[in-house]
């Protein structure tokens, strides 16, 4: 399993965070994008995943700050104190998964974008 972790402004639009995804290795070989539950229907989201033709996983809050993600200043307190973009990857790519791609940043600052794989069965 290949996911893409998202984290993004309330105004980020879909060519922020395709920027971000690009940024982070860009979508070939995923099998879905991830984000914070309380993100994971947001339009710009949606319409990217729809692009895609991948699934949105909405990773519940708490598993968030379960993960091995790199400090951010930049996160809301909600999320805890590390990349929402590599924890969301993380914690949909299930238990054993590592980052392929650590957080890229989308030149406007709307977006951020990681990747983690999962190789167990």
């Amino acid at each position: 399993m290949r996911v893409a972790g998202l984290g993004f402004r309330p105004l980020a639009d879909m060519s922020s965070l395709r920027e971000a995804l690009q940024l982070a290795g860009g979508n070939a070989g995923l099998t879905a994008l991830a984000t914070a539950a309380d993100k994971a229907t947001a339009p710009a989201l949606t319409d990217l995943a729809a692009e895609l033709g991948l699934p949105v996983i909405a990773v519940p809050l708490a598993m968030l700050g379960e993960q091995a993600a790199t400090p951010s200043a930049h996160v809301p307190e909600r999320y805890g104190t590390r990349s929402l973009a590599e924890a969301a990857a993380l914690a949909a790519a299930g238990p054993g998964a590592h980052l392929v791609a650590a957080r890229a940043v989308a030149a406007d600052k709307m977006a951020t974008a990681a990747i983690a794989e999962n190789t167990d069965p």
